[in-house]
């Protein structure tokens, strides 16, 4: 099994981004007029396309229905957290850019409900800021994992330490020098990303599945492969025995 740095078997910017904004619990919207932070407002409908429903009395639901032609021009921000207690805890920050419409419906529940058309994404990670386009996001869907990230990681590290250190035998052994602590700090369709947290520095080293999953019932699977993979992994970094 191959162990690496970054790069390959990873999410496109497109899928982590939808990913980031499916599993985000809150929201800033900034608009010429005003801004605001919200919690449990959004949703992604079967399309992929954010819906917003606010208060009657929201000043972005007043902003909305006088803009011009009923259109909105706004910046939604989110940031991504790791749900593990990593050091330096912000995986990603993601801008969309885009416009405000109304939903059309008959639905019961109170408040407005926008549709946000998007422009294009910013993608701002420890690698640096990706601009990712329409067509792109378009094309992309959130990660299968990506309501069930957060509880698999903190079960992983809560009750099965003995899990992760058996995973941290798949990394070169040249890494692991001088660490003082190794903790999953992401989990999507193509692997499980570990931090390597030394004194006054981190490493994020990649365990890649066999193959990406395509439902989350698929991840212990692919978790079980990782780990069967440890054992034959140590033996091959050990250095032989002189006679």
């Amino acid at each position: 099994m191959d162990v690496t740095d970054a790069c390959a078997g990873q999410p496109t910017n497109g899928e982590r981004v939808r990913t980031v904004v499916a599993a985000a619990g809150s929201l800033m919207v900034v608009t010429d007029g005003h801004s605001c932070e919200l919690a449990g407002l959004h949703t992604l409908d079967d399309r992929g396309r954010l819906l917003l429903r606010v208060p009657d009395d929201c000043a972005l639901a007043a902003e909305a229905a006088l803009a011009p032609r009923g259109i909105l021009a706004a910046v939604l921000k989110f940031t991504d957290i790791a749900p593990t207690a990593v050091r330096d805890r912000v995986r990603a920050r993601v801008t969309l850019t885009g416009w405000f419409a109304p939903v059309d419906g008959n639905s019961q529940e109170p408040g407005v409900q926008l549709r946000l058309d998007f422009a294009h994404a910013e993608l701002e990670t420890a690698g640096g800021t990706e601009t990712v386009g329409l067509d792109e996001l378009t094309l992309a869907r959130p990660d299968p994992l990506a309501a069930y990230e957060a509880d698999m990681l903190t079960h992983l590290v809560d009750g099965h330490s003995d899990v992760v250190a058996l995973l941290t035998r798949l990394v070169d052994p040249r890494l692991v020098q001088g660490v003082r602590r190794v903790l999953p700090v992401s989990l999507d369709r193509y692997g499980m990303t570990l931090r390597l947290e030394h004194a006054s520095a981190h490493h994020d080293v990649r365990l890649p599945f066999p193959a990406p999953l395509s439902d989350a019932a698929e991840a212990g699977g692919r978790i079980q492969a990782l780990l069967a993979a440890a054992p034959a992994c140590c033996r091959r970094h050990e250095s032989p025995s002189r006679p």
